[in-house]
């Protein structure tokens, strides 16, 4: 069956980086659309940055100049960089995708991750 795996989450201090990956597995034939969100406690899940296959993307206001989405097509792999990290992006993040696996009969699907927890807090 497909699974999007994240890593990379984890505490830093505010001003630091870190770099979320997301790893598709499970008979991958093709990914489309992949993208990072996020949750807070109390607060909804909100778009962080997005990218397509052909890697056009699309920022949260929130993050723009200091987050860089990214993917390894070949690795069915995303990744976020984070760089000067503020308390208020302190949420699990989670991936996102639409693929087609031979898993799932080829048909056009979106997935989630189960989460990585991002804090940052001095």
């Amino acid at each position: 069956q497909v699974q999007l795996v994240e890593s990379g989450g984890g505490l830093v201090q505010p001003g630091g980086s870190l770099k979320l990956s997301c790893a598709a597995s499970g008979s991958i034939f093709s990914i489309y659309n992949m993208g990072w969100y996020r949750q807070a406690p109390g607060k909804q899940r909100e778009l962080v940055a997005r990218i397509t296959n052909t890697g056009s993307t699309n920022y949260a206001d929130s993050v723009k100049g200091r987050f860089t989405i990214s993917r390894d097509n070949a690795k069915n792999t995303m990744y976020l960089q984070m760089n000067s990290l503020k308390p208020e992006d302190t949420a699990v993040y989670y991936c996102n995708a639409d693929l087609r696996s031979g898993s799932n009969g080829y048909r056009y699907t979106n997935y989630w991750g189960q989460g990585t927890q991002v804090t940052v807090s001095s």
